[in-house]
Parts: C-alpha cells; sequence; structure tokens
C-alpha cells in the first residue's frame, strides 16, 4: 500500500489517498493513540468512493473514533468498465426511460460488479489490518448487495450496516440467510428505484438474531443525517 497525499481535517481526522497495486482507496483515521476499530465504507451499485455523500458519512464516522476505508474496486467509481458493463448501463437507461422492467438488465451488470469487487475488498482489508493505527474488529456500511456478500465470505467482519437503497441480485438475496453476524439496515420508505416490500422480504430473510430496520419517509437520497449518529452508536456496541 503506497499513501499518495494526505491533508489533516479541522476535526483532527487525518485523510489520506492510497494506491493498492490497481486499487484506488481512501483512509480516514482518528486522532488516537489507540489502534481503532475498522469500518469499509462502500457506496450503492460501485459509485465513486469520492462521492460527497460518502465522504461525508466517513469523515464523520472517523471523527467517532474509527478508521474508515473506501476504494474503487473493479468496475466502480472510476475504474474502467468492461464492454458488457456499459452494455448494460445504456441498456439500463433505455429501459428506465421507455418504463420497460429493468430487473434483468441490473442483474446482468450488478451481479458481476459485485463478484469483481469483493476480492478487492478483501484484499484492501489484508493490507489495512496490517497497520500499526487499525485494529479489529471491522464493520461494514453502504452497499447492501457488496455488503452481504462480503459478510458471507469475511469472518473478520463483525457487524454491518446496510443501505437499502439498490438492487440486490438473486444471489445475494439467497446469501442473506447465511448472514448472522448484527445488522443494521435503512430504508427509505418513498424510495423511487427501490421496492419497499423486497427490501422488507430481504430484511426478514438475514438470518441474524440481531437485527433492526430503520425505515424513514423521503426518496432516495433523503436519509436523514441522526442516521448516521444511530449508525456510530450502533458500531459503538459491537466493534468497541
Amino acid at each position: 500500500m503506497q499513501f499518495t497525499s494526505e491533508q489533516r481535517l479541522d476535526d483532527g481526522v487525518l485523510e489520506r489517498e492510497f494506491t493498492l497495486g490497481e486499487i484506488p482507496g481512501t483512509l480516514w483515521t482518528p486522532e488516537s493513540a489507540a489502534p481503532a476499530p475498522l469500518i469499509l465504507m462502500a457506496h450503492n451499485n460501485g459509485l465513486p468512493k469520492g462521492e460527497s455523500r460518502l465522504v461525508a458519512r466517513a469523515r464523520i464516522t472517523a471523527a467517532y473514533g474509527y478508521a474508515v476505508a473506501a476504494i474503487d474496486a473493479a468496475g466502480c467509481g472510476d475504474r474502467p468498465r468492461s464492454a458488457a458493463d456499459e452494455q448494460a448501463r445504456a441498456e439500463l437507461r433505455r429501459a428506465m426511460q421507455a418504463g420497460e422492467p429493468v430487473d434483468e438488465i441490473f442483474e446482468s451488470f450488478i451481479g458481476p460488479l459485485v463478484e469483481k469487487a469483493v476480492p478487492e475488498w478483501r484484499t484492501t482489508l489484508d493490507a489495512l489490518l496490517s497497520m500499526p493505527e487499525i485494529g479489529g474488529p471491522v464493520g461494514y456500511s453502504g452497499w447492501m448487495a457488496l455488503g452481504v456478500r462480503l459478510a458471507a465470505v469475511e469472518p473478520r467482519i463483525a457487524a454491518a450496516g446496510f443501505f437499502a437503497g439498490g438492487y440486490v441480485p438473486r444471489a445475494q438475496r439467497e446469501e442473506a440467510r447465511q448472514i448472522t453476524i448484527p445488522l443494521l439496515m435503512l430504508l427509505q420508505w418513498d424510495d423511487e428505484g427501490n421496492p419497499r416490500q423486497r427490501a422488507l422480504d430481504l430484511f426478514d430473510a438475514f438470518g441474524t438474531k440481531e437485527k433492526t430496520l430503520h425505515a424513514n419517509l423521503g426518496g432516495h437520497t433523503g436519509t436523514p443525517w441522526f442516521e448516521l449518529e444511530d449508525g456510530c452508536r450502533f458500531f459503538g456496541r459491537h466493534l468497541k
């Protein structure tokens, strides 16, 4: 892992850009003498790590005493996409404009996106946990489809916060039954792109005995900021 830039923010959080092979990432760490618990933070459907809402969440979460990392995994953010991915995205835009069903189109590129992203997140996790300023346990926050797969295959993840705001492939809906770690799921009740009943069914399918659903009125980007504070308290119960 090579750090390419760093800046100290007003609240004392250190923000550093890094590369790990072909993986670009950002790491935020708090002012602390003790190793900090780690939270992996990903945006829905592979949006970039530099997206303003993710950066704001990461900075505030780090100020609560966590190390927070975000990456652009293969096919995500500013990383190159395959011709098949680009074709699926173009077809998705066309179908949505025409009011046609889009589930199969989502399946055709979100599923492979998750498959390609998970190994790079695990490689990043290996590197981060070797740093003296970062300790366990590890949490995950953000994109549900990716988080379900990571929680299913990565035993070092001890708790997860999921945003029910993106398409979850059928494979991950089945994997939800394997998830036994504590989880917090956020649902925007009026999310125009996320069928409410599908999100409720997925919440019901999770195998864990410790799961909490927070539902708020509003559309896709209307998650109240107090949910970030609640999320930090959730992670505080399980990572500290």
